[in-house]
């Protein structure tokens, strides 16, 4: 879902150094833990509530290490720093709704994918429900993702402003600066949920996509561990069970 826009060039040669330096599988089973970075500003996937750290993908990766056998030691940043630090080895691995595209494939390794999505139109008014509706707008959507990439594709959209988080640009979609909101189907979801008379209506799906989790390109071993670990949570009803705490259906993808 979300796409850190960098050169392939740039992203090749991190990619090779995330490669060089990773921790493997068996240092990490070794140490017991596995370091796992997220953003934490994302709900209702990754958030704070207080100063606990929660959300369907924490909570999510809790289970999947402890069938991993390890113990989780969590790390927050800024979206745009969450792949570029796994390149860095400051971390094992990264969940945090990264949608599976081409390019971010040059740079890292992905898991098998924990949910399906997309991004959403989201309006006040309700004659601004698709991508064509789009057309003479100014679309709000948050900086470094996949969204983005997608709305700059639409023709005819008169100005594209980016904003740090969602929650930026649901305020400027609230305030009357934007004339619409493209999100993942979810955030947007649950915003409409937590605040049901703000006027805001969902549109339709623009494009999309399958989002996983991702590791240091080339540590296979890792993602291959995860992925499995992953599908035990699938099979034993523990994903259905959590799924259904979040969203009121199984969001896996089929």
């Amino acid at each position: 879902m979300k796409f850190f826009r960098i050169l392939a060039t740039t992203l090749l040669t991190l990619s090779l150094l995330g490669a060089a330096q990773a921790r493997s599988l068996d240092v990490i089973r070794k140490d017991g833990r596995i370091i796992v970075a997220t953003e934490g500003q994302f709900a209702p996937f990754n958030y704070f509530k207080g100063s606990t750290l929660t959300g369907f993908e924490v909570e999510l990766a809790e289970l999947v290490t402890q069938r991993m056998g390890l113990k989780t030691e969590w790390k927050t940043v800024g979206f745009d720093a969450l792949l570029t630090g796994l390149q860095q080895d400051r971390w094992d691995l990264v969940i945090a709704s990264h949608g599976v595209t081409p390019e971010r494939a040059k740079a890292v390794t992905f898991t098998a994918p924990h949910y399906c999505s997309g991004g959403i139109v989201v309006s006040l008014d309700p004659a601004i429900r698709s991508a064509k509706d789009l057309a003479g707008k100014v679309v709000a959507v948050q900086t470094g993702t996949s969204y983005l990439e997608s709305v700059q594709k639409i023709p005819g959209i008169k100005e594209m402003k980016n904003f740090p988080t969602d929650v930026d640009a649901r305020s400027a979609l609230l305030s009357h600066r934007v004339d619409a909101w493209v999100t993942d189907r979810f955030v947007a979801k649950e915003m409409i949920a937590k605040a049901p008379n703000a006027g805001m209506k969902l549109g339709d799906m623009v494009f999309v996509e399958r989002i996983a989790a991702a590791v240091a390109k080339g540590n296979q071993a890792l993602a291959d561990a995860w992925s499995k670990a992953l599908a035990q949570t699938m099979a034993d009803g523990s994903y259905t069970a959590l799924s259904q705490k979040y969203f009121g259906e199984d969001v896996r993808c089929h």
